[in-house]
């Protein structure tokens, strides 16, 4: 028996809030209702989280969840200005992996400053 769950994949932080997110119909309608939707969908789900966390003077992150950096962009946000952001975020060390959750699509490298990164298209749970 042991030998089946060393088969098994590990599911990591970043793809358990990246499945949980996915799947879910958030309101895209601003950024605080969608966070608020995120983090109502973190609570059920048990996941421990704290939201706008403080990374330095400039950088506040959206959530932390297990040194996963959650950054929530919607419509309208500047694909530069949002990259220069998670490249200052990836410079902390709380911060392990980072998850860029937006509705608009943006491409992002594997890793950013050595930090694993994700990119999460929102509204795919209401497809």
């Amino acid at each position: 028996m042991a030998a089946l769950t060393q088969d098994l994949p590990t599911v990591t932080p970043e793809h358990r809030l990246i499945g949980l997110i996915r799947s879910a119909r958030i309101d895209l309608s601003s950024e605080k209702r969608a966070q608020a939707d995120i983090a109502v969908i973190l609570e059920r789900a048990g996941i421990a989280f704290q939201r706008e966390v403080r990374l330095s003077a400039e950088d506040i992150v959206d959530f932390m969840s297990d040194g996963v950096a959650l950054e929530v962009k919607l419509k309208g946000a500047r694909k530069k200005g949002v990259y220069r952001q998670l490249c200052r975020y990836a410079k902390h060390p709380s911060v392990q992996s980072i998850v860029l959750a937006s509705s608009e699509s943006m491409g992002l490298p594997k890793q950013i400053d050595g930090k694993d990164a994700y990119f999460l298209k929102l509204g795919e749970g209401w497809l």
